[in-house]
């Protein structure tokens, strides 16, 4: 055989070996803060001479991708290893259609140094000058940030405070620092005609001498205290102490509504305030610590990572990703992409999140730790309802943090669509729930959950709403652990906390969900709420130490103003996909809605409450409490109650034998659960638990939370402190 056959029998060898494992061979290219977009990119540092080495740039390695593939020179999968170091990103760093990968050859942007890359949406800011007191100015003009209106600025790792009155408090972070609305507090949910999204009074205390009234922002809970606004000021009326905002709240300011204003230059009088001229291009600012050797960050992006649409097979692997305005990783309509093993901290505006997934299908975000973000920690959507075409969109593994700094009905996790996933998460801290959902066919499993519901009330560890009557059909709740769901209200005119929160959260009229083997404890309310609920499974759950009660039914009746309200919008739902193949099989979806009001004239129906757990010691607390519910058409059974031998009240039914007469729990037993290790939150049954006797099924808890992996930005997890910590020291004093 001559030499040129036997090199081509190799290479046809070796190309089949190539084709058989589905994997093309592999193209490195190298990006270092020290490299050159005029070099090669082949290099992971530069020769000897000088002449060639990295690239500089993402951009580079990217464009240099676009240039085999047009060159049709590039059939391999593509690794572009970026080294340690700071990357300030001029303008977003986008992929489109031209830039994807395949399935057997992927594009991975990987972190590859002894520390993640840092890929930063903004610009440092130096040459501080002392100003005033302890209040430093620096001249960002001349540090390219001429006309860039700013919103956030980050001092040695850390989100400063935009200077505002009243100060924050940080002994009292959730409770202090406010004014509040003048005037007597009315009930709150009593509508008055002379209600304003847009009149503030304020009290005669809080009148301030403010120069430049067009910059200033009110930032507000407005009635319901679900979550708040932030509204520019149009005007004030001194004389009359109103202040007129240029936009309406989501909600009427009522009397006694908390608020603060913030961008005043006047009100720059603490430790991490600040505030900017923006005519002038001056930043004034007052360091809580010394400002040597520490860092200053403006973000000037709003987006840091943008995949487009028809993006397919690309990673981001091992990134630090910090500072900017809005989304820091966005993907629309992409397929297979996966954000892993990333820390993004220090992002997203009122509007802004760490990462978002709009619809596409088989995106992913895994082993991420993420924090301190303006809104959601993660959003996924995609998916069609009429069809039941799963996306297969997920959250895996990842642990969340601190979310909704600005948006106060910013979540852990927003899960929207259809098929999408979230999995082995860990979430806390935040202003309202762990995970909000709407959709269908829906997977929340193996998640931890705690101190969340910080600074609203009316709220859960998850939460959805089933106003179109086929949200959430077809969601799993399953072996998830939520705990210490607290809530932040008015309780007898007085803010409090914990107050009005529960664990699973199903409300106005959600239906077809299945809760099935969640550890649910120290809830402000209740574990469950089912408002309206129908058609749901409740079962192989523990409900433990919850606050008024375990669970709670509350129903709606035909002349119920929130029945007639929705009733529009769940009739357009219904007869949506009535008629579609793909919901026959969906659990009670033959009942229209105008056909849904029972005899008695009562609505809610179909809940099944079975082989539960309910342990609680609190003496004044409760087993259920039911309210306009139907007992022939919302079963309860097989349970297993323990209120530590005090007796078992429910409502209006006093003990076990009541609820019984009405058709409950005709089947559950009064015992211990024989918990391993109560004390120590250990919630596993020991074997001779009389629960397994009602055929109650072990929780699989080793399996609950993150997991190892090599994926994970970090391992083990060290924990933030928060309101776990904050609440024990306020314990001890």
């Amino acid at each position: 055989m001559s030499s040129h056959r036997w090199v081509g029998t190799l290479l046809a060898v070796l190309a089949a070996g190539i084709l058989c494992s589905g994997r093309a061979a592999a193209l490195d290219l190298y990006v270092s803060a020290d490299g050159h977009d005029a070099w090669s990119g082949r290099l992971a540092a530069s020769d000897a001479g000088g002449k060639d080495g990295p690239f500089a740039s993402l951009e580079r390695a990217r464009d240099e991708i676009r240039r085999l593939k047009r060159e049709k020179s590039l059939l391999e999968s593509v690794t572009v290893h970026v080294r340690s170091g700071t990357y300030f990103l001029d303008r977003t760093f986008e992929l489109f259609s031209e830039d994807s990968g395949t399935a057997a050859a992927p594009i991975v942007y990987l972190g590859d140094g002894p520390a993640r890359p840092l890929l930063v949406g903004g610009k440092l800011v130096t040459g501080f000058t002392p100003y005033k007191d302890k209040i430093l100015v620096a001249d960002v003009a001349s540090q390219g940030l001429k006309g860039v209106a700013f919103r956030q600025l980050f001092f040695d790792g850390r989100r400063q405070i935009l200077a505002r009155y009243p100060n924050f408090d940080p002994k009292n972070p959730y409770a202090g620092g406010w004014a509040y609305v003048e005037g007597e507090p009315v009930d709150l949910y009593r509508d008055r005609p002379e209600d304003s999204g847009r009149l503030l009074h304020f009290k005669a205390e809080d009148a301030r001498a403010i120069s430049r009234p067009e910059e200033a922002e009110v930032f507000i809970f407005a009635r319901f205290n679900w979550w708040n606004d932030i509204r520019r000021i149009a005007s004030i009326d001194r004389e009359n102490r109103v202040i007129t905002l240029a936009g309406d709240c989501s909600y009427a300011i009522r009397p006694g509504d908390r608020y603060y204003i913030q961008g005043l230059f006047e009100e720059l009088d603490s430790p991490g305030e600040w505030y900017l001229d923006k005519a002038a291009g001056k930043l004034y600012f007052w360091p809580p610590t010394p400002l040597e050797a520490k860092t200053v960050f403006a973000p000037t992006l709003r987006t840091i990572i943008q995949i487009g649409d028809g993006v397919s097979d690309v990673t981001f692997r091992g990134f630090d990703i910090k500072c900017c305005e809005g989304n820091a990783v966005a993907l629309s309509k992409a397929t297979n992409c996966l954000i892993t093993g990333c820390v993004i901290r220090n992002v997203g505006d009122y509007n802004g999140s760490a990462v978002v997934i709009v619809e596409g299908s088989g995106n992913g975000v895994a082993g991420c730790d993420i924090s301190e973000v303006g809104r959601d920690g993660v959003y996924i959507s995609g998916g069609d309802r009429k069809t039941l075409r799963a996306a297969g969109n997920y959250a895996d593994n990842n642990y969340i943090h601190h979310v909704g700094v600005f948006y106060k009905q910013g979540v852990g996790i927003s899960l929207e669509g259809v098929g999408n996933r979230a999995s082995h998460n860990l979430i806390h801290d935040g202003p309202r729930m762990g995970i909000l959902f709407s959709g269908n066919n829906l997977l929340i499993e193996y998640n931890h959950i705690r101190h969340m519901n910080l600074e609203t009330e009316d709220t859960g560890a998850v939460y959805t709403g089933g106003c179109d009557w086929i949200s959430s059909r077809g969601t799993v709740i399953r072996y998830n652990y939520f705990h210490d769901m607290l809530g932040f209200g008015r309780k007898d005119g007085k803010w409090a906390m914990p107050y009005f929160a529960w664990g699973v959260y199903l409300d106005d009229n959600a239906g077809g969900v299945d809760v099935i083997g969640n550890i649910v404890a120290r809830c402000a309310r209740a574990g469950l709420h089912l408002h309206n609920g129908r058609d749901n499974l409740i079962e192989n759950n523990i409900f433990l130490d919850n606050g008024l009660c375990q669970a709670e039914y509350n129903g709606w009746k035909q002349d119920s103003q929130m029945w007639k309200d929705h009733f529009p919008t769940m009739v357009k739902g219904f007869e949506m996909v009535a008629g579609e193949p793909a919901w026959q099989n969906m659990r009670n979806m033959k009942t229209h809605p105008k056909d849904a009001i029972l005899p008695d004239g009562l609505i809610m129906s179909g809940n099944t409450l079975s082989r539960n757990i309910f342990c609680y010691r609190d003496p004044p607390a409760q087993l259920y409490r039911f309210s306009n519910v139907s007992f022939e058409h919302n079963a309860a059974d097989y349970n297993l109650i323990w209120h530590y031998g005090l007796p078992i009240v429910s409502g209006q039914f006093d003990g076990l034998q009541a609820l019984q007469a009405v058709g409950l729990d005709r089947n559950s037993l009064v015992a211990d659960p024989l918990f391993v290790a109560p004390e120590k939150d250990d919630w596993r049954l020991r074997p001779d638990s009389p629960a397994f006797k009602l055929g109650f099924q072990p929780i699989p808890v080793d399996k609950i939370g993150p997991y190892p992996d090599r994926l994970r930005a970090s391992w083990p997890i060290t924990e933030a402190p928060g309101a776990r910590e904050w609440l024990e020291r306020d314990k001890a004093r």
